[in-house]
């Protein structure tokens, strides 16, 4: 379906059959008591229904990458009357044959379609956000809004924490982190819970990435797409593909 989904609205009779698949298993996943999952700022977001819900064609398809521009742009300018804790979650259809492609092959898909996303956005870099992903304090940025990307796919089968049934986008604002972290006590005993959990829940050690937004030695991008074991991306696609295209942010 087109447009923004929320969970227990009306139109669920619309929805298509892959569709209705992929919310069914992630309603599975994160309300999950037994295993709960690691994110709890996106626990908390899906037990009060302030998550929003999207749909999308297959990640090799070239249309795609607008209808992800369209269902971004419809959140970005509602996200503030949805609740503290929103999220916007995209599934992408993903062909059977897709199922069994690397996790590097998601990953590249994943940079092609975020640097896409900033060919198709019309509005100017956010003020105090450097163009440099290798600054501590960058953040992908769309329609004027900062945002925090979590990617999952089908490949990714020791970090569970990043794997689901189809290519899927958890994508978050800045806002939202910052009012969850506005409490440092509060915020430093959520984050050590989280790492508890993460140590739990997958099958292979906390990726050496995952940092705190602003830290010194924090790149954010490296955090965006996880790959199933801890090695990373030497260089930042995204910064590459900007350059390319020679826009100014």
């Amino acid at each position: 379906m087109n447009g923004l989904y929320t969970h227990g609205s009306s139109s669920r009779d619309q929805l298509l059959a892959w569709e209705q698949d992929a919310l069914d298993k992630f309603f599975a996943k994160m309300g999950d008591k037994e295993r709960p999952f690691p994110c709890i700022p996106a626990t908390i977001g899906f037990s009060m229904n302030q998550l929003k819900y999207g749909f999308v064609g297959s990640p090799r398809r070239d249309t795609t990458i607008n209808e992800i521009a369209s269902l971004l742009s419809s959140f970005t300018e509602q996200s503030r009357g949805f609740g503290n804790y929103t999220s916007l979650i995209i599934f992408y259809e993903t062909p059977k044959e897709m199922k069994d492609v690397s996790v590097e092959e998601f990953e590249q898909l994943f940079w092609e379609h975020l640097s896409g996303l900033s060919g198709l956005d019309e509005f100017d870099w956010p003020e105090g956000i450097p163009q440099d992903p290798y600054d501590p304090i960058w953040e992908f940025c769309f329609n004027g809004e900062k945002y925090f990307i979590y990617c999952a796919t089908p490949a990714h089968k020791n970090r569970k924490s990043r794997h689901f049934d189809v290519m899927m986008l958890a994508i978050t604002p800045r806002w939202v982190l910052q009012e969850f972290n506005k409490s440092k006590s509060y915020a430093k005993r959520i984050k050590a819970q989280v790492r508890k959990r993460l140590a739990k829940y997958d099958s292979i050690s906390i990726h050496p990435d995952l940092n705190t937004y602003g830290a010194e030695e924090n790149f954010e991008w490296r955090q965006y797409f996880l790959r199933d074991d801890n090695s990373s991306l030497s260089k930042c696609p995204y910064h590459r593909v900007l350059k390319f295209l020679g826009k100014n942010h």
